[in-house]
This record gives structure tokens, C-alpha cells and sequence, in this order.
């Protein structure tokens, strides 16, 4: 996939969860797999109601499919070698296969985020442009924005990925952490990495706060114009329309930003492992929660699909 500079170290071993006795790994272990296969089982859900149901074949559930479609691809890349990891800790990766690792995660990962971003987008032309919606958020529209939150994601995993192997790696092999991540990757780099920790900082800029500052400046939009609703029922289901998103929203970029906005000063290897569990493991399975849960017309569709009444308004 990509030219890997010359390097001391062929291959490396994931600290992961090594520090914790076979009863706490077993236990993590029986959890984290568990939450994999609620998570892989409601994004299939997701994915295949939409795709069956024609009255989910609008912008707002395109989105949401493309979005299950690559909160799956972007777990894969992370959690089976994670359990494989707790079962058999210190487990070797080549260098190969933790490039591969880290292009998909953070292609995934991006794409998750510029996706939001469009969902965020869709639901301020729905509420604040109504009748110009059909025409904005056409078919062609939504296929552009998606492709281009992967086009994004593609790039910028590019640009880190040979930012990161452009180093050669000799102060050890053992990655103090369960996957291959940018940060505990350039401390085992040779040579003086703040050019790296630049580049770094421009990416997550680029894909954190550039997509928060959309999405906020939507919902700015979107609250003035729920607030101008004259009865009370109008609003709140106005704002039940953004409810799911928003919680996505707020999980999802909290999580990322604490990792990868604080400061290199601040950062603690261990802090950063737990929090990524939680965005590794934990909020791919808000996604389809949240929207299964919390939204009507999705639960409609699953009624109708198990032969069921949909629910009342």
C-alpha cells in the first residue's frame, strides 16, 4: 500500500492489556466482544432496513447507512486484533500489517467524522430551508458528500500514515497501547518528531475542530429556527429530528478531541487507552443504538418489517 522507510524494527508488540491478570483480561474480553457483536448486529439492522424500507430512501438515512456501513469497516480494522490481543497478550504485528492498521482506522475514523458533518448539514436544510430540501439534497448531493468525507479520509490517512513510517523506529518494539495509533508510534521513533507532531496537529484540526465548527454553526442555525416554531408540538418534534444526531455528535468528537486535541505535554498513555476504548468500542455502538432506540420512523421500519403496526404519532 504505501513505501516504508528502512527500518531497526521489523515488527511490533502490543503493550495492550498485558498489565492485567488472565481474570480481568477474560472478563474484558467477554465484554468488549459482546459489545462488537451488538454493534456488527445493529449496523447490519441498520443497513439492510434502510436499504429494504422506501419510506427510509431519503437523505437523512442514506447518511446514516453510509455512516453503519463504515462504523463497521472502522471497528474491524481495530477490534478482533484487540480480543485476539487479550487472549493471547504481546502478540507481534509487522510493520505492514500495522501501517495497513492504522490507514484503516483513520480512514474510517475521518470518514465518521465528515459524515456527521453532512448529517448535521442535511438536518439544518431540513428544518431551515424546507422547501428547498428536496432540490438541495438531492440524490447526486448526498453521493457527492459522502464520497467526499471518504475522499477526505482516504487523503489524510495517506498523509499520516507517511508521515508516521517515513521514520525509522529503533527505541524498542513494544506499542504502549492495543492498536496502531499515531502517538505511541512516534515515541518509539528514532529521530526528533515534531514535524510529525505537526502534521499531526494539522490533521486533527482539519478533521476535528473544521467539522465541529460546521456542525455547531448548523445547530446555531437550526435552534434559531426551531425557536421561531410558533406551537409548542412543532418545536419538539423539530428538535426530535436532531436529538439522535446531536447525541451521536457530542459522544463521538468529545471522545476523539481529548485524545487528539490535548497537548503532547498532557498526554498520558494510559488516560489515552481508556478513552479509546471508549471510542473504539463504546460509541460505534451508540450509532445504531441511538437510532434504533430514539428514532421513530426506524422503529416503524422494524415493525413493519417483523409484520407488526408501526407505532402511533
Amino acid at each position: 500500500m504505501l513505501m516504508l522507510n528502512s527500518t531497526c524494527v521489523t515488527e511490533f508488540i502490543f503493550e495492550g492489556f498485558s498489565g492485567f491478570g488472565w481474570q480481568h483480561r477474560l472478563a474484558f474480553f467477554i465484554v468488549f466482544l459482546m459489545l462488537y457483536l451488538l454493534t456488527l448486529s445493529g449496523n447490519v439492522i441498520i443497513v439492510t432496513i434502510i436499504g429494504l424500507d422506501r419510506h427510509l430512501h431519503i437523505p437523512m438515512y442514506f447518511f446514516l447507512s453510509s455512516l453503519s456501513v463504515s462504523e463497521t469497516c472502522y471497528t474491524v480494522a481495530i477490534i478482533p486484533r484487540m480480543l485476539s490481543g487479550l487472549l493471547r497478550p504481546r502478540q507481534p504485528i509487522d510493520i505492514q500489517g500495522c501501517a495497513t492498521q492504522l490507514f484503516f482506522y483513520l480512514t474510517f475514523g475521518i470518514n465518521n467524522c465528515f459524515l456527521l458533518t453532512a448529517m448535521g448539514y442535511d438536518r439544518y436544510v431540513a428544518i431551515c430551508k424546507p422547501l428547498r430540501y428536496s432540490v438541495i439534497m438531492g440524490k447526486t448531493a448526498c453521493v457527492q458528500l459522502a464520497a467526499g468525507s471518504l475522499g477526505i479520509g482516504l487523503g489524510m490517512a495517506i498523509v499520516q500514515v507517511t508521515s508516521v513510517f517515513s521514520r525509522s523506529f529503533c527505541d524498542g518494539s513494544v506499542i504502549s497501547h492495543f492498536f496502531c495509533d499515531v502517538r505511541p508510534l512516534l515515541k518509539l521513533a528514532c529521530a526528533d518528531t515534531s514535524a510529525n507532531e505537526i502534521v499531526n496537529l494539522v490533521v486533527s484540526v482539519c478533521v476535528l475542530v473544521l467539522p465541529m465548527g460546521l456542525v455547531f454553526i448548523s445547530y446555531v442555525l437550526i435552534i434559531s429556527a426551531i425557536l421561531r416554531i410558533a406551537s409548542a408540538e412543532g418545536r419538539r418534534k423539530a428538535f426530535a429530528t436532531c436529538a439522535s444526531h446531536l447525541t451521536v455528535v457530542i459522544v463521538h468528537y468529545g471522545c476523539a478531541s481529548i485524545v487528539y486535541l490535548k497537548p503532547k505535554s498532557q498526554s498520558s498513555l494510559g488516560q489515552d487507552r481508556l478513552i479509546s476504548v471508549t471510542y473504539t468500542v463504546i460509541t460505534p455502538l451508540l450509532n445504531p443504538v441511538v437510532y434504533t432506540l430514539r428514532n421513530k420512523e426506524v422503529k416503524d421500519a422494524l415493525r413493519r418489517a417483523m409484520g407488526c403496526k408501526p407505532l402511533s404519532s
